[in-house]
């Protein structure tokens, strides 16, 4: 299977084929990971990256990307009639678009989610031309939800409401979530988590997404 694999790769490169079809080919899922948090020393970060190495070692191509990356003014339905999206949404959706799946870690504010992932989520459910499906970044995808907090619940109370949102825009939320709480102790300087029992499960969290993905989508 993995001779498989390499020949149809190599291929696939010599013929320039696009990624989302070279995926398809080898059976592989795209999965895009991010923390709901733009702050450079977010825990959520952290978390999502131990979640990406579970969907990784069960062969799902993932990528890490940073809401920092995207910055976005607040979403203003005059601001989008006047110049339409901003560049920033429109790149935010091309990831959002290419991916079968969602690994999100969100940080729980005053028991919701960030305005940050929230804002990210409206500018992206927009649609660029009178022919693009609506909400065609989220309908059909399969998300995993996780988080990780100071406090004793570890945001699960602003899953409950990121729940809500996906579940209504067409995405499939996973029931397995993850919640870690006492965030300032549990990770090691090299950013992993101390608790290996919490960590197989986050990297497990991981590799059941792609696994479904594989499953529905593969």
């Amino acid at each position: 299977m993995q001779l498989i694999c390499i020949t149809k790769l190599l291929a696939f490169r010599k013929e320039g084929c696009h990624g989302s079809v070279l995926r398809h080919e080898l059976g592989m899922s795209k999965i895009l990971a991010f923390a709901g948090s733009t702050r450079s020393a977010s825990y959520n970060k952290l978390l999502v990256r131990i979640a990406a190495e579970g969907a990784r070692a069960a062969q799902a191509d993932v990528e890490v990307i940073d809401l920092r990356d995207f910055p976005l003014p607040l979403y203003d339905g005059d601001l989008e009639e006047k110049e339409g999206l901003p560049d920033a949404a429109k790149k935010l959706k091309a990831r959002l678009l290419e991916a079968q799946g969602l690994l999100i870690s969100a940080p729980e504010y005053n028991s919701s989610i960030t305005g940050v992932l929230k804002n990210a989520i409206d500018w992206a459910s927009r649609t660029e031309t009178e022919d693009e499906k609506t909400l065609a970044c989220f309908q059909g995808k399969a998300a995993a939800l996780l988080s990780a907090s100071p406090g004793g619940f570890g945001g699960m109370r602003g899953l409950v409401h990121l729940r809500s949102i996906l579940g209504s825009i067409g995405v499939i939320v996973l029931p397995d979530q993850i919640s870690i709480s006492s965030a300032h102790e549990a990770f090691d300087s090299a950013g992993q988590l101390k608790n290996e029992r919490k960590r197989d499960q986050v990297l497990a969290l991981g590799r059941g997404l792609a696994e479904f993905l594989i499953k529905h989508h593969g």
